[in-house]
């Protein structure tokens, strides 16, 4: 290499000239070529995406393609421009007068956009339009964006705007509904990487996969950062691009070693994952690094579950993919989720302890104690085995079946039934309360009162219209004065007192009267009754200003208090015994 030609990164020397070199892109080549060829040109084009992908290249090929004039300078608008025309090599070289480049995160204000809109008006010296590219465009203030309306909107026909940004939400709707807009994708991994690959066979650079796709992965889809990487990698490892030497580049763990943690800690053994961390952070690795590359394993096993074809993921060696392939048929999908979360917490405690080294060590102890847990699910069925079967099939005087092993304490299983049984099993023998269940709505009444639920059977009796009763089902209308989880806890509190789980729904159907309304009226049609009766008469006659008090059934039970058979229809004696009341005033 001569001294008078000086060195050009790869992400310059190997910058797209035309459509066809545009790498990842092929929607939005697509769309400008058919408008190119169709005449259909936009007055404003806007471009998007992530750093790299390529927004300010394509600016400038569309100023080359619409200025072009071909080699013989007869051409119109192409979509492959020559590059020998004299407009062509000017854009490429940034000398063309009528093609203008602006920064718009160091030009921000209104001084500079008015400087275009004066421009504007005037034709172009030599080339066909006159193009504007105004690079992060989000970064204009609002009084530039303003005064760039009037013209976006209305521009003159020899104009041409095309911007660029990194922030689309950041630009207003006002200036997005007057341009064209296109949204560059990442570049993908595999593209990404044969791309490389043939930028370094080019270059006569001796380069493995696995560390191209090391560079790849670091790189998130912007060829810039990936060429600006392998510019690098080249240099660090002497003129080879080895996979060794880039993850030490990039401060990257050996994945072989993120297995090997990661499986000790999947095993239990928290003095094997220790040790492992050990072994990479004596040899440059840092914790937190390695914490997150456990994480983004952890994600990749999960996805592995969901869709097994994320196994054959582009950026990894193949050794790691059947490593990747085993873990994830041992591994369970409540196993990889609690690693998500305790690694997730780990990487937070890292960043802030001290030394992130012991955050790190303390996060793989986590995992390892929580990998020798049961899984809620195994637990369910343990309980469920120790519990009494179905009430159908269960023989009298059967004994349940346990498992063997040492059982939970009372107060873990019973903390474990009540809140993770599915809803469809009974509870197990020793939760119930082993009492008869209600046959009767009535019975259900006296039955709270029988456990003490002093409130629960108020509401049962003044706020409640039957729709339907019957073993394991009721149906009701609640009144407006009722409780929102009147129906939930009449629920629970018939699981815990039968052990059986009963569904209590609600209705609109009007049902039966309430217990208190029915018992108001009883009250009512008994006085009625004995108002009428000749005797009660007769002796109201022979007492002026004697008043009823009280209407009793012989024998003592009071008819306003009664439940039961009373209420359910039982046999009325006519006979009343009548309590004489003080004269009224």
């Amino acid at each position: 290499m001569s001294d008078s030609a000086p060195y050009r990164v790869l992400a310059r020397k190997y910058r797209p000239q035309t459509f066809a070199e545009l790498v990842g892109q092929e929607a939005m080549v697509r769309t400008l070529t058919n408008a190119i060829e169709s005449g259909r040109i936009a007055h404003a084009f806007i471009l998007t995406g992530v750093r790299g992908v390529g927004k300010t290249t394509t600016a400038r090929i569309i100023a080359r393609a619409l200025n072009c004039t071909g080699a013989d300078g007869t051409g119109g608008p192409t979509i492959e421009p020559c590059g020998q025309c004299d407009s062509c090599r000017r854009i490429a070289e940034d000398r063309h007068v009528d093609v203008q480049e602006m920064d718009a995160a160091s030009r921000t204000g209104i001084d500079d956009i008015r400087e275009i809109i004066e421009s504007v008006r005037y034709a172009p010296a030599s080339a066909r339009f006159k193009i504007y590219i105004i690079d992060e465009v989000h970064m204009l203030s609002t009084q530039a964006f303003n005064g760039l309306l009037k013209t976006l909107e209305e521009p003159p026909p020899h104009v041409k705007f095309i911007f660029a940004t990194t922030e689309i939400r950041k630009v207003p709707v006002t200036v997005l509904s007057r341009c064209q807009r296109f949204d560059l994708r990442r570049i993908e991994p595999e593209t990404l990487i044969g791309h490389l690959a043939a930028i370094a066979e080019r270059e006569n650079v001796e380069a493995e996969r696995e560390a191209l796709a090391l560079i790849a992965r670091a790189a998130e889809g912007s060829m810039r950062d990936g060429l600006s990487l392998l510019d690098q990698a080249i240099a660090h490892g002497g003129g080879r691009v080895l996979a060794a030497p880039v993850r030490d580049m990039l401060g990257l763990a050996d994945r072989g070693q993120v297995f090997e943690v990661y499986e000790q800690a999947m095993r239990g053994n928290a003095a094997g994952a220790i040790a492992s961390l050990g072994r990479q952070y004596d040899g440059g690795a840092d914790p937190l690094v390695v914490l997150q590359d456990m994480l983004e394993l952890t994600h990749w096993l999960t996805r592995i579950k969901v869709t097994p074809e994320a196994a054959d993921d582009p950026t990894m060696a193949d050794a790691e993919r059947d490593s990747a392939r085993q873990l994830a048929e041992r591994l369970s999908m409540p196993t990889l989720n609690r690693n998500w979360q305790v690694l997730l917490k780990g990487i937070g405690e890292a960043r802030e302890a001290p030394r992130p080294l012991q955050a790190a060590e303390m996060t793989l102890i986590r995992l390892a104690y929580i990998a020798d847990l049961p899984q809620p699910a195994d637990l369910i069925r343990q309980l469920q085995g120790q519990g009494a079967p179905q009430r159908a099939a269960a023989p009298a005087g059967a004994t349940p079946p346990r498992p063997a092993g040492p059982a939970p304490s009372a107060s873990a299983g019973r903390r474990v039934a009540s809140e993770a049984l599915p809803r469809t099993e009974t509870l197990p023998a020793d939760e119930a309360e082993a009492v008869a269940e209600p046959s009767s709505f009535a019975a259900l009444v006296d039955l709270a009162g029988a456990k003490r639920d002093l409130r629960l059977k108020a509401e049962l009796i003044g706020n409640v219209h039957l729709v339907r009763f019957e073993p394991g089902r009721i149906e009701i209308r609640p009144t407006a004065q009722a409780s929102p989880r009147l129906a939930s806890e009449l629920a629970e509190r018939l699981q815990q007192w039968t052990g059986r789980r009963w569904l209590v729904t609600l209705s609109r159907e009007p049902g039966a009267a309430t217990l208190r309304e029915q018992e108001q009226a009883s009250k009512a049609s008994q006085r009625q009754a004995v108002e009428g009766h000749p005797l009660v008469q007769a002796a109201l006659q022979t007492f002026p200003g004697a008043s009823i008090r009280g209407v009793h059934r012989l024998g003592g039970a009071e008819a306003d208090t009664g439940t039961g058979a009373e209420r359910d229809g039982g046999g009325t004696d006519d006979t009343f015994g009548i309590e004489d009341g003080e004269p009224e005033p």
